[in-house]
């Protein structure tokens, strides 16, 4: 994490929230007490911003710095609003290509996407407020820039952002071994959004029940599955070779 990204102390924290600073993830120290910790709670509860208890040694190598046991990771970009990006997309008279990443937990993964994204012509990904990678240095690094080209949106579920999707006519295609469907079989020349899960568990079965299509790729080697990075850019340059 890069130190020009970082807040820390309680109050200094509290009162970014307030002014309405653009908060990617918060780190409390386990056990921390005190009116103001409380305070903290309340805020980032109210807020809904990502946050998560670590031990002191965590936060302890996030800064040097008298951290009071709280450190915030602030966001180098500004998040879309979906409606907005979703609109400004489909009335652009382009067909629409979408990413929805199902808590995505790897930073380097996650760049790794964004770049590979940027460079296949999709229009936005859209990831979960809670549970997944934050944009941070190791992001912008692995993602060579692109994560200031490519816009992002927060849900706080991804299936909200699967319901808007498919209320606003874009085909939801899941990337999962769960099926039979080989992706060179399904069609991604209509409006769609690929939607990738996590590294460990994949899609959230409670996701994949909602999708409108799933596909998979071909594995003829011994080992069952596929990096995530590597797997999604299989899935975007196919739709980039069907709807050339």
């Amino acid at each position: 994490m890069e130190k020009e990204t970082q807040i820390f102390g309680i109050r200094a924290v509290i009162e970014a929230i307030q002014a309405g600073e653009n908060i990617d993830k918060v780190f409390v120290q386990k056990g921390l007490k005190g009116e103001l910790s409380h305070e903290l709670e309340s805020v980032l509860r109210k807020q809904r911003i990502n946050f998560s208890y670590v031990p002191v040694e965590k936060l302890n190598k996030l800064t040097s710095k008298n951290h009071q046991g709280v450190v915030a990771q602030i966001a180098p970009i500004t998040f879309w609003d979906i409606e907005e990006l979703v609109t400004k997309v489909t009335e652009s008279g382009k067909t629409p290509l979408f990413l929805l990443l199902d808590q995505l937990s790897d930073v380097r993964n996650f760049g790794a996407i964004i770049r590979t994204a940027e460079c296949t012509g999709v229009d936005g990904i859209i990831i979960q407020k809670k549970g997944g990678a934050p944009v941070n240095g190791d992001t912008i690094k692995t993602s060579a820039g692109a994560v200031f080209k490519m816009p992002i949106c927060k849900v706080d579920h991804i299936k909200d952002a699967l319901f808007y999707m498919q209320a606003s006519g874009i085909k939801v295609i899941a990337a999962t071994e769960k099926t039979e469907d080989l992706l060179y079989d399904v069609s991604f020349t209509e409006p769609c959004a690929i939607i990738m899960g996590s590294e460990g568990k994949g899609i959230n079965p409670s996701v994949l029940k909602l999708v409108d299509a799933k596909a998979k790729l071909p594995l003829l080697g011994e080992i069952g599955s596929l990096n995530v990075s590597v797997a999604c850019g299989a899935f975007l340059y196919e739709a980039l070779r069907q709807r050339r």
